[in-house]
């Protein structure tokens, strides 16, 4: 047994210092710093051309934080997932504070599913039965409030459906 209270103050403290070291910058929430923000339009077929400023998050280590420790997401803001193959893509909403819609995307930029309001800090997988190329995080809602659906078209240069700028 411990008997001297500063002992287990000082391994309490080692602990949290080896736990949120291992466990990336945000470990203890916070708001990270945002990614560069690009524009993206959504065509819906209705013929509405919706436009979002996201974040691209194209590596390993962007794709693993996303939206995490995030507090608040603008309505015309969002979070573009791109990835070099198609492949069968797993998230998560761990660490996430916010409700995300989150589009499953092809290649050309269709979106082939929607899972709207992923709930915030829920460890529950969300997937597509199909391998993807990316997924679009936007505010949990906005899908359904806009009126984005199902085969409707993300028009960004990553999927050559439109010239850089």
């Amino acid at each position: 047994p411990m008997t001297h209270p500063w002992k287990f103050c000082t391994l309490l403290l080692l602990a949290l210092t080896l736990i949120t070291g291992c466990s990336g910058d945000n470990a203890l929430g916070g708001e990270p710093q945002a990614l560069e923000k690009e524009t993206l339009t959504i065509h819906t077929r209705a013929g509405e051309d919706l436009l979002f400023q996201v974040e691209i998050a194209d590596d390993s280590g962007e794709q693993r934080t996303g939206m995490m420790y995030r507090t608040a997401m603008d309505e015309d803001s969002g979070m573009l997932f791109l990835f070099p193959d198609d492949d069968f893509r797993a998230f998560w909403m761990k660490d996430t504070l916010i409700p995300l819609d989150m589009l499953f995307l092809t290649a050309d930029g269709r979106i082939v599913h929607i899972h709207p309001m992923a709930r915030p800090q829920d460890y529950t997988r969300i997937t597509y039965a199909m391998p993807v190329r990316a997924v679009l995080e936007l505010k949990g809602g906005m899908a359904g409030q806009l009126g984005i659906a199902e085969g409707d078209r993300v028009l960004h240069p990553a999927f050559r459906n439109v010239l850089a700028p």
